[in-house]
């Protein structure tokens, strides 16, 4: 049995994901321990993993607070390395590096980080000497590698190099070779959408959409309205994988309204969401409440924190702070979303039409490769404010198609195997040889004293929790 830790940082886009997979790990008879944020904990252990806080709630929010100015929607507070400064983010990846170096245990385990930004698995890895994978959930991830390679070489390489000066590891001399020196890179996205833009390198393996949000419940989530909890058995058994029962998707089980007290019984109303985050422009949900009340069409509007909405909503409109998007996308007339992969890729599973509001980071690339393919429709921030969402919107709505054309372009979608490559192909790095990395020309006894190091520094600080042992 191997041990597996993963570590990932953002909302449930970037976090959810790892769950799936941890839970694909511990299916195939591994451990596996979580790293992320603190929210995050009840779904981790409900799915099986172990897990360990990276931050406190509020730490989390503060961060995710902080991110709007990364898209340049605050120019006063943008920069990046100033928003690593001001959420001692260079001192939770040393955190990260420390606990990592206490969890690991010799010859049995392998480092699993999301690409890019989960760098503490990347500098553990060169001093414990464990193999290593990057997991990217987007395309763009793997596209972005030269920009991240310059910024961390430029705007934030004295705070990265304080971390590694404490680890005792040398400074990196070329980091977009660093970028690609782990032992295995996948992408958690399948071949036909791969193919419908700048495709992935050839050393990075393919898995297929996790559609995570069915191995775990979105923040702000609750039970599908109308539904006792009760009626369900406890998750541990009810949605526990056998030898003859696979992991069941909340989207096939017995129809309970999700809709139930909002609209009147058989209403299959508009979703409009932009994610568990705040990383939005400042006009996305103006905009997007303005094209709601221009359709006229019944809208349940998906916002985790209210504060991003007026006190007043129109007519049309009711909100809620998080929904089983599983079970309620396949029975919404669209879904109108920001352009986050897994949100789009639940849509295609339901067949759902939807339109798409990307603007930054990963997004706008995902919206261009549904729109080459006919299966979304995008509505560019520039033209936000105009009549054209509006009308995309009830467009949508009323694409009896989509389903159709989705079906031929992806064929069946079997999230659970998915997750089950993505955690076979892990597995294979303790029986594959890691190639030589170059950072790895400590010695032996030299790697034994550096470790022995990083327990002392763990040790005066706050102990790994028990879960995650």
């Amino acid at each position: 049995m191997a041990l597996f830790l993963l570590v990932t940082h953002g909302s449930d886009g970037d976090v959810l994901p790892f769950v799936g997979l941890g839970a694909a790990l511990v299916r195939a008879g591994h451990r596996a321990v979580l790293l992320t944020h603190a929210p995050y904990r009840s779904v981790a252990v409900e799915a099986g993993l172990g897990f360990a806080a990276i931050d406190g709630e509020a730490e989390f929010e503060s961060v995710l607070a902080d991110t709007p100015g990364l898209l340049g929607s605050a120019p006063h507070r943008a920069g990046w390395a100033g928003f690593y400064r001001r959420n001692a983010l260079f001192e939770q990846i040393a955190a990260e590096c420390r606990a990592l170096a206490e969890l690991h245990v010799l010859g049995g385990t392998v480092l699993v980080g999301r690409h890019t930004s989960a760098v503490s698995v990347r500098f553990a890895a060169e001093l414990l000497g464990a193999p290593v994978a990057w997991v990217a959930l987007a395309p763009t991830q793997l596209l972005a590698v030269p920009v991240a390679a310059y910024l961390y070489g430029a705007e934030l390489a004295a705070g990265l190099q304080e971390v590694r000066d404490g680890l005792g590891l040398p400074e990196v001399p070329d980091w977009r070779a660093w970028f690609a020196g782990s032992d295995a890179e996948l992408g958690l996205w399948p071949g036909w959408f791969d193919a419908a833009g700048p495709r992935a390198p050839a050393r990075v393996a393919l898995t297929g959409f996790p559609l995570a949000d069915t191995s775990a419940r979105a923040l702000g989530a609750r039970v599908a309205a109308g539904a006792d909890p009760s009626d369900r058995p406890p998750a541990d058994l009810a949605d526990r994988p056998s030898a003859d029962r696979p992991p069941a998707d909340p989207a096939d089980r017995p129809f309970e309204d999700p809709f139930h007290g909002l609209f009147p019984v058989g209403t299959r109303p508009v979703l409009a969401t932009g994610g568990t985050g705040r990383m939005l422009a400042a006009d996305y949900y103006p905009a997007l409440l303005a094209a709601a009340a221009r359709t006229g069409l019944p809208t349940l509007l998906v916002v985790r924190h209210r504060d991003l909405l007026p006190d007043a909503l129109p007519d049309n409109v009711r909100w809620s702070p998080g929904l089983d998007f599983a079970r309620a996308v396949p029975h919404a007339a669209a879904l109108v979303h920001h352009g986050g992969i897994g949100t789009l890729a639940r849509a295609l599973a339901a067949g759902t039409p939807q339109v798409l509001m990307a603007d930054g980071v990963d997004r706008p690339d995902n919206a261009a490769r549904l729109a080459r393919l006919d299966l979304a429709r995008t509505v560019p921030a520039d033209r936000w404010r105009t009549p054209e969402l509006a009308d995309a919107i009830a467009a949508a709505a009323a694409d009896h198609d989509l389903p159709l054309r989705a079906a031929a372009v992806t064929g069946p979608q079997r999230p659970a195997e998915a997750l089950d490559a993505a955690a076979a192909r892990l597995a294979e790095l303790l029986t594959d040889r890691p190639r030589p990395r170059a950072l790895h020309g400590l010695s032996p006894a030299d790697r034994a004293r550096l470790h022995a190091r990083l327990r002392e520094r763990r040790a005066a600080g706050t102990p790994v929790p028990e879960e995650a042992r």
